[in-house]
């Protein structure tokens, strides 16, 4: 029984010493990550959110959201995808330095689609946090 015992503490005392040792581990991430986020690109529009307002269906829609990279390092887009298939956005390709300008293309076709219209538009970079979201937003009359 005392060798039970003497057991069981023994395997408490090396599993609590272990859990330490992850924690000094998960701080010293977390420094990391966090000095990482200061010197991150940040993505500032201009204008979240355009109303294009009323268009026939069928009208196409062209609107480019205006950004800078605020941050200090180079902003790199690797994705940005809308909320429906009828939205396209388009991304600068290469990086963007501190305080440099870019924009995101929407084009939205409104072929097959009536009444108030919310589509979002998430671009993903390496900023913190790693996606942006801007809207395209207004209303489709029918022909």
């Amino acid at each position: 029984m005392k060798k039970l015992i003497l057991s069981l503490l023994a395997a408490s005392l090396l599993m609590a010493c272990h859990q330490s040792g992850k924690t000094a581990q998960q701080a010293d991430s977390t420094k990391t990550t966090t000095a990482n986020a200061a010197n991150a690109p940040v993505m500032k529009f201009e204008f979240e959110s355009h109303d294009f307002g009323k268009i026939k269906e069928g009208d196409k829609v062209n609107y480019e959201f205006k950004f800078t990279n605020t941050g200090k390092s180079p902003l790199i887009i690797s994705n940005a995808v809308a909320s429906c298939g009828c939205t396209t956005p388009e991304w600068p390709k290469t990086p963007l330095q501190p305080g440099q300008e870019g924009k995101i293309k929407v084009t939205f076709n409104s072929a097959n689609k009536t009444g108030l219209q919310d589509k979002l538009i998430t671009i993903t970079a390496n900023t913190n946090p790693a996606q942006n979201m801007v809207h395209l937003v207004g209303e489709v009359l029918t022909k």
